[in-house]
């Protein structure tokens, strides 16, 4: 088969283009198609297969401005000449389902989240823009959201990374979706050995829906350790650090990351993620997991035996989560259940699910 494999923009290396790494390997004579590109800031895997852009590409300072283009990418998209190409696979959380497959190719989506910037979460970037943002967006939007809707159309198969963006699919695209979970390096793991000290982790940006500020002042008020990995705002980080309880790294080596994950207690997971990498990787790695009862978590944790979960986004709740961990804590030490556990989640698994698609789909 001729492969083509669609990318919303390639400008760094976070979990979609995980994803379309994975996928290069698994068809390494595939091209690449993408808005906007930037090979500094490319694995070389991908950088190895032939990289083709839209018209968006060339525009004023594309590489740092490409969201502000967004609402140009559907017409880039459909003028993109896939012919020829017999199987065509878009990853999308942007706008790359949009491209025009010929009459025989088969167009398969692996779907990371719809685009949560003209669905769920509209709002809240609507509240948090600036006026002129506002009246753009209130212009633009609509459109987009049936150019959306209408894209759908154009895929054969969607493949969903989470049971929670599948049922995101269904709703705002009235597609069934298979669950095919991202591939995650956990043999990169295997090697953690756990020595658990007196500190919970919590791993990633400093970003509002991560919820860090829900872990930290869990921990806070209830007198714990935590350990935060990953950026901040400053500011924020030295008002929590008044209280002698939390230690902030900012960002450590992938070693480093194994070495927390075998000395904390648990990660601590209070945000929504359509999926949600770092929860499997504490697992790979025998760190038990307590984490919000919403999103991607739901499917990465084993409740009762590599995890945890609470129900409520509120300190009270997570603290009482702490507890009942802690009560119980011994019986989140048997390694070989976290090793059975994220077999599911690895990149040979992910690989043979997204052949079977392929070839599923292609013999109807």
């Amino acid at each position: 088969m001729k492969v083509a494999i669609v990318h919303y923009w390639l400008v760094t290396m976070r979990g979609g283009e995980k994803v379309v790494e994975e996928l290069c390997r698994l068809f390494p004579d595939a091209d690449v198609y993408t808005n906007v590109y930037n090979p500094d800031k490319i694995s070389d895997t991908i950088k190895s297969h032939k990289i083709y852009t839209t018209k968006i590409n060339g525009w004023p300072m594309a590489r740092k401005m490409y969201q502000k283009y967004m609402p140009f990418m559907p017409n880039a998209l459909m003028e993109l000449d896939l012919t020829g190409y017999d199987l065509i696979i878009s990853s999308e959380s942007g706008p790359a389902k949009g491209v025009c497959p010929a009459p025989g190719a088969f167009h398969l989506c692996y779907c990371h989240t719809p685009m949560r910037y003209l669905w769920d979460m509209y709002h809240e970037y609507f509240r948090k823009s600036n006026p002129l943002v506002k009246f753009f967006m209130k212009m633009m939007i609509p459109g987009l959201r049936q150019w959306d809707v209408m894209s759908s159309n154009l895929v054969d198969h969607f493949v969903a990374n989470s049971s929670f963006v599948a049922a995101r699919i269904k709703r705002y695209y009235n597609r069934d979706a298979e669950v095919i979970f991202p591939p995650c390096d956990i043999k990169r793991y295997e090697s953690v050995v756990r020595a658990p000290e007196d500190f919970y982790l919590f791993f990633g940006q400093l970003v509002g829906y991560k919820r860090a500020d829900l872990a930290i002042e869990a921990c806070i008020k209830s007198g714990r350790k935590i350990v935060v990995i990953g950026d901040g705002k400053s500011k924020e980080a030295k008002k929590y650090a008044k209280s002698g309880l939390v230690t902030f790294t900012g960002r450590v080596s992938d070693k480093k990351i194994c070495e927390y994950f075998a000395k904390a207690k648990a990660l601590l997971f209070p945000g929504i993620e359509d999926f949600g990498i770092i929860p499997v990787e504490a697992n790979s790695a025998g760190c038990p997991v307590l984490a919000y009862r919403k999103g991607g978590a739901c499917d990465s944790i084993l409740e009762g035996k590599t995890g945890l979960f609470f129900d409520e986004q509120t300190a009270e709740s997570l603290i009482a989560c702490m507890e009942e961990f802690e009560k119980r804590e011994s019986e989140f030490t048997d390694r070989s259940v976290y090793t059975a556990h994220v077999q599911k989640f690895s990149k040979e698994e992910f690989d043979k699910k997204i052949l079977q698609a392929v070839g599923e789909r292609k013999r109807i």
